[in-house]
């Protein structure tokens, strides 16, 4: 497997061109041994809870008559960056590696446009979060990892203690958001310093700005981002279609879920909802921004 590709500059000197191909290969067969490993743990733990129910601590004690029909997880501003960044991306990989597979078309300009659009839902997400939200829902701490590691041994079918109900977002949201988070910034601040070298109505050409051996770091890093989105995005689209998480991809599209969702997926002490907002149909309660005291 190769895992740089290699090549000599005019001066006869071994540069980094980027990446081997064969990780993008090698991603996507990843993504595939995480599916299936996945479904068959949560298969065997169907099979266990059918004679020893696993249950999970309270954590919260709410009224339900006080909870509306329809609880508002995420807001429109919310659903329009989320899938404003999922088209975005999956147009940056696909312009990305489907040449790899043999499919030749003139993908340049589509790719720096569809990254521009990128670094706007970015920019757009990263003001809001720190202006208008509460950052701390989403931050993981100590009671993350303990909780995390519990739900870990579960899975594998070594944990006896009951799971605990998370806030408004279960640690593997939280360590999920840091990962893409991660990966999609190394991919803007590279992809950003590759397009001076093309020619674009933004920037005055110019491949010399870094010399050769940098050239193929960044190179490198904006492949490596990008194929570990690869994965990250096959393990999104796998848990979005499972049956038991189905509420939290309508949520997505519709904004809500339901009042028993609420309370049984939910920690209600975690994730409160403000008081006086929402008393039906028409009027669903939200708990957008957590207040900085209920972080999950």
């Amino acid at each position: 497997m190769d895992i740089l590709r290699r090549a000599a500059n005019p001066w006869d000197q071994e540069v980094l061109l980027g990446i081997g191909w064969d990780l993008f290969w090698w991603a996507v067969a990843a993504g595939a041994v995480f599916v299936v490993v996945h479904t068959l743990l949560v298969w065997r733990l169907s099979r266990r809870a059918a004679t020893r129910p696993p249950t999970a601590t309270p954590g919260g004690a709410a009224d339900a008559t006080a909870v509306p029909p329809r609880v508002v997880r995420h807001s429109l501003g919310s659903r329009l960056f989320h899938w404003s960044m999922a088209l975005a991306m999956l147009v940056l990989l696909g312009t990305a590696f489907v040449p790899v597979m043999g499919f030749r078309f003139d993908w340049v300009t589509i790719h720096w446009v569809a990254g521009l659009v990128l670094i706007a839902t970015v920019a757009y997400h990263v003001v809001r979060a720190t202006f208008f939200q509460s950052p701390r829902a989403i931050w993981v701490g100590a009671r993350d990892v303990r909780e995390g590691a519990r739900e870990l041994r579960h899975l594998l079918g070594v944990g006896e203690a009951p799971l605990v109900k998370p806030g408004k977002y279960a640690v593997g949201n939280k360590l999920y958001h840091h990962g893409a988070a991660a990966a999609t910034l190394a991919a803007i601040a590279t992809g950003v310093l590759m397009m001076v070298r093309i020619d674009t109505p933004l920037f005055t050409q110019d491949p010399y700005l870094l010399g050769d051996a940098t050239w193929g770091m960044v190179y490198v890093l904006h492949g490596a981002a990008g194929v570990l989105l690869v994965l990250m995005v096959i393990a999104h689209v796998y848990f979005a279609v499972r049956p038991e998480k189905r509420w939290q991809t309508r949520a997505m599209i519709k904004g809500w879920i339901t009042r028993e969702e609420y309370l049984e997926e939910h920690d209600t002490s975690r994730w409160p909802l403000p008081a006086g907002e929402g008393s039906g149909e028409g009027e669903p309660a939200t708990g957008d921004r957590v207040p900085v005291s209920a972080g999950g």
